[in-house]
């Protein structure tokens, strides 16, 4: 049997700095249209963050101006390949909050759009279909979050500014 080679072939550098581009665009597009989308809309915003009734009413307007500006800079951040490491850091601890918040409404049997993209509050659906959503909602973030990993475990990429800058 041969002796296992501790250098990676090129290939699978090759393959790895795409999966980072994908991760890199996955994580950071997805910020990115989320924060464009709740900054044009603040007030629906802000209502949607005191929907999930975790921050006290008179700190919501606070989260809710600036949760689209951080998630637009973390998005094109990541988007761009700057600082990849701590921008896909700040991505995942974004979703891991999104996870608990959506989690938190769903054992407290709270209805509710998530407002993930804009317009979220309170719905009249009932129990059972709400509770699929939120499976469905924390699944996608679960997903975002291995983006990000993916992105803090390995942040080398191909079209970035992090690679530019190295060279």
């Amino acid at each position: 049997m041969a002796a296992m080679d501790s250098q990676p072939s090129s290939r699978s550098v090759k393959v790895r700095d795409w999966v980072g581009l994908a991760a890199r665009f996955i994580l950071g597009g997805t910020l990115l249209v989320a924060g464009v989308i709740k900054a044009t809309d603040i007030d629906s915003t802000i209502w949607s963050v005191r929907t999930y009734q975790i921050v006290p009413w008179d700190l919501a307007p606070i989260v809710g101006w600036m949760m689209p500006i951080l998630e637009t800079i973390v998005g094109l951040l990541l988007i761009c390949g700057v600082a990849t490491r701590w921008t896909a850091l700040l991505g995942t601890v974004a979703m891991v909050v999104f996870i608990t918040g959506i989690a938190s409404v769903w054992v407290r049997h709270i209805t509710l759009d998530c407002g993930c993209f804009g317009n979220g509050g309170p719905i009249a659906q009932s129990w059972p279909h709400t509770m699929h959503t939120y499976i469905l909602d924390i699944l996608r973030d679960f997903g975002l979050a291995l983006c990000g990993v993916w992105l803090i475990i390995r942040p080398q990429s191909i079209l970035s500014v992090d690679r530019w800058l190295a060279s």
